[in-house]
């Protein structure tokens, strides 16, 4: 919907000490949503899950990002694969959920494809044009950092690499590269995608959203904005003193690095805490204008945690994720309003993220309209 993309401009434009946000027409409009489609989610680099989700050939787990099909697979050689979940005879698709497998087989009319995509057999198929090697699964263009999965649809689209440094230099002492799966789940929100984001990278909510599962340990006003660049943002949910930390992790961290949460976003739809001992990944998988699919892991550091604490902070996430989308899916409502017009941002430690997000979102635009 390019008649939003002025407003957005304009917006992106204001002072740096007086940020407004984005109206909620953002939020609410299919034809917006369609235009973000074409452009910043077909073009972006999407979280797909941990690596360690397929630790051993033929594991697998199936995707669907817009309105693509996929499955992530590790392959004989080891090496983890995106393909598409589309069967090259009539488009069925080949794989449902998560599992292991030795072969995909169509349940339509029993092609079959090895784990790195290619046909390793089609019943009856003897016709003069047909041949085996051009009928492969396509392959996603993917990369990988830290021990999540990215994928881009766009076959052309660059690797991240320098532009994070600083986000890398963020996160290396935590060794977030080596922390181990222990928890998957997702679920429908009935929330614009943008929300999420915005919600999960502002520490300006924490103290009143969260009363009984974070301020005691992450309140609103030690929320302090930290590195931020070409695609991503992030701040520190800092602990108050005299809390205990909340668990060793990586040796090499300092001690203010184990007294708090960092917080970081790869844009679009990746939004992470990463702590000493604990890291939890929330993918956004945008389905509507508003509606999203969430898939969330959590990870920890080695044997830092016993299965009771890690049991104990599933459940706490899973409230903090409950109260999270209950103030979403209402505001979700709201932003349907006449009334809900650009509101002034907080300060640079509770909502300059969002600010990033926004001066993000506007480059995007500017590229797509040049």
């Amino acid at each position: 919907m390019k008649d939003l993309s002025p407003i957005l401009q304009e917006l992106a434009a204001l002072p740096a000490d007086r940020p407004m946000g984005l109206p909620g027409v953002f939020y609410t409009s299919a034809e917006r949503f369609e235009w973000e489609k074409k452009t910043v989610l077909q073009q972006g680099w999407h979280c797909l899950g941990r690596v360690d989700e397929v630790p051993e050939p033929g594991d697998f787990f199936t995707v669907q990002l817009l309105q693509e099909p996929l499955i992530v697979v590790r392959g004989d050689d080891g090496a983890v694969r995106v393909l598409a979940n589309v069967c090259r005879h009539r488009g069925m698709p080949l794989a449902e959920g998560r599992g292991n497998v030795k072969r995909f087989i169509c349940t339509y009319h029993a092609w079959m494809y090895g784990r790195d995509g290619a046909l390793l057999r089609a019943a009856r198929m003897q016709n003069e044009g047909f041949d085996a090697k051009s009928c492969r699964l396509h392959s996603y263009n993917i990369q990988f950092w830290n021990g999540f999965i990215y994928c881009n649809l766009d076959a052309e689209a660059p690797h991240f690499a320098e532009e994070s440094q600083e986000l890398d230099a963020l996160v290396s002492p935590y060794e977030t590269g080596s922390f181990r799966l222990v928890h998957v789940a997702e679920e429908i929100w009935q929330t614009n995608w943008k929300c999420l984001v915005e919600n999960f990278m502002e520490g300006y909510h924490l103290s009143v959203v969260h009363p009984q599962t974070l301020h005691g340990y992450t309140p609103t006003g030690l929320a302090r904005k930290s590195v931020s660049g070409p695609g991503f943002t992030s701040y520190t949910a800092n602990y108050p003193e005299g809390i205990a930390p909340r668990g060793a992790g990586a040796p090499g961290l300092s001690t203010a690095e184990r007294q708090r949460s960092t917080l970081f976003a790869r844009f679009p739809t990746q939004v992470a805490s990463q702590a000493a001992s604990l890291l939890v990944s929330l993918s956004i998988f945008p389905i509507s204008a508003e509606s999203i699919r969430v898939k969330w892991t959590m990870s920890v550091y080695g044997e830092d945690l016993d299965d009771a604490t890690i049991q104990d902070r599933i459940r706490l996430w899973e409230e903090v994720n409950r109260e999270d989308r209950e103030k979403l899916e209402k505001m979700q409502i709201a932003l349907r309003s006449q009334h809900a017009v650009s509101g002034p941002l907080a300060g640079d430690d509770y909502e300059g993220t969002v600010r990033d997000f926004q001066l993000w979102l506007a480059e995007q635009d500017r590229a797509a309209l040049a």
